[in-house]
């Protein structure tokens, strides 16, 4: 059975979350707390193996504290559960060595998911921030203006020849820009870098 710590000043949550945690006949809350004083007393007298930590809580944020706890307890899990929806403070969060981020909106089988996924050695995101952190991610792809044309003419179904005649380019430029592409944007083939620039034409602003 896993043990789970609730961190979170929201008793009707906590009470909430425990009932639910308690019924998986997975994991079961060995400890509860409502600010990270509190939190910090009770992780020394008894570490789970899964911490849920809200990010806000009276008396400090729970990105720091996640930073400080994951140095002095290495081998616990830490699972983000918050209001927060904004992908860089799930990034932060991470970062500071959170195994998942779940939003308290999630459904509750992705608590108990996530409490699974984090304790076997995965990372786990509930949904909406899985989509989010994939949308960043695409996002921060940076792709010259020359790149950009290229992949214009790709989308639109012109054949190597046909974009070197376009560009006023050799047609063996056109394949070196192919192949700087297939690997930049961590395309497996040429093919694969077609299909990619038709499906992410709007988020690459082509």
């Amino acid at each position: 059975m896993i043990n789970v710590h609730i961190t979170d000043d929201h008793k009707m949550l906590v009470e909430g979350l425990s009932q639910l945690i308690n019924r998986s006949g997975v994991a079961t809350v060995s400890g509860t707390s409502y600010t990270l004083g509190e939190c910090r007393k009770a992780l020394s007298l008894n570490v789970p193996d899964v911490l849920l930590l809200d990010i806000n809580l009276p008396d400090g944020s729970g990105i720091d504290f996640c930073l400080e706890i994951k140095a002095k307890y290495p081998d616990m899990k830490i699972l983000a559960l918050t209001m927060h929806n904004e992908s860089s403070i799930a990034h932060r969060m991470m970062a500071n060595g959170a195994s998942g981020y779940i939003l308290k909106n999630a459904l509750s089988e992705e608590v108990i998911i996530g409490i699974e996924t984090v304790i076997s050695g995965e990372t786990f995101l509930c949904e909406e921030i899985d989509v989010l952190m994939k949308k960043r991610k695409e996002q921060s792809i940076w792709l010259t203006t020359r790149e950009r044309e290229l992949l214009r003419l790709i989308v639109d179904g012109y054949t190597s020849q046909e974009i070197a005649e376009k560009l006023f380019l050799s047609v063996e430029t056109i394949k070196t820009y192919r192949k700087n592409l297939i690997l930049k944007l961590g395309a497996k083939n040429s093919v694969t870098l077609v299909k990619m620039a038709f499906e992410k034409k709007d988020t690459w602003n082509l």
